[in-house]
């Protein structure tokens, strides 16, 4: 795709983003602004704004008087979290499906080789970053922007809370399902497609 080069924020966001995920910069903890652009290899300027997309996201809180505060995990979010993706995620992969150029299908062919390697070698690391790069192919071929947007952050706190009891069992089985959602994709079959990515999500809403 010929997008412009990610900006710095973007990039820092990435990166403490996936340190959030991973469980790297724990849930509860109190970290300063040092600290995050230590963690980020960022400066100051556009680690600020990947704070502020993180705050928006509820993935950071600040605390007055405190500092900022890695939002704790609750496990009982899931729920409420899955019912929204399942009622729109579907229905956004459907829409990208039917928009996906030949260059986003080959780039989803690539994340599902990465997460088929990262099952059989157990890299949970490499599998979550696989992910994350399929939720950004899906919402860069959805032309529903208020869709995309209100499914994004749920993304990620679902990746969280994923990573958190993840298994390698558990990582097999939404391998396939992802593989299952980008081969609809490939055979620009849209409503199989939005089938395989309700049946995904179904599977994620039970683990």
């Amino acid at each position: 795709m010929q997008n412009k080069s990610p900006s710095q924020s973007h990039l820092a966001y990435l990166e403490l983003e996936r340190q959030i995920v991973m469980l790297t910069l724990k849930p509860g903890a109190t970290v300063s602004e040092r600290e995050l652009i230590e963690a980020s290899g960022f400066g100051r300027t556009p680690v600020r704004e990947a704070i502020q997309k993180l705050e928006w996201q509820g993935l950071t809180v600040v605390r007055p008087r405190v500092g900022l505060q890695i939002s704790e995990i609750k496990p009982y979010d899931h729920r409420s979290i899955m019912a929204v993706r399942v009622r729109l995620e579907p229905y956004a992969v459907r829409l990208a499906a039917e928009a996906a150029s030949a260059e986003i299908k080959a780039e989803l062919a690539g994340c599902a080789a990465k997460m088929t390697d990262a099952a059989a070698s157990g890299d949970f690391d490499g599998f979550l970053r696989a992910d994350k790069a399929f939720d950004v192919l899906i919402e860069t071929a959805c032309p529903n922007c208020f869709l995309t947007t209100a499914l994004a952050p749920l993304q990620t706190h679902s990746r969280r809370l994923w990573y958190s009891t993840a298994t390698l069992d558990k990582m097999e089985r939404s391998v396939a399902l992802h593989v299952a959602v980008i081969d609809a994709i490939q055979q620009d079959k849209s409503v199989e497609a939005e089938r395989a990515t309700a049946n995904l999500i179904g599977y994620l809403s039970e683990h």
